[in-house]
């Protein structure tokens, strides 16, 4: 988890000295984002249905 903490907390950063900077982010609008994120849920669906079918089943 410590990994993700850390990478939100640059970008968290970089998006702080853009603004004082008033540089436009070249970051992907917010759709772009969303969707990412549900790619990424969405790959770890599987796996975990996986885990919990099995837990269930032992």
């Amino acid at each position: 988890m410590e990994p993700y903490i850390l990478s939100f907390l640059a970008g968290l950063l970089a998006g702080v000295i853009y603004s004082i900077i008033r540089v436009r982010s070249p970051a992907p609008p917010i759709v772009a984002l969303v969707g990412l994120l549900g790619m990424v849920i969405g790959v770890q669906l599987i796996p975990f249905g996986r885990q919990i079918l099995m837990s269930l089943s032992s």
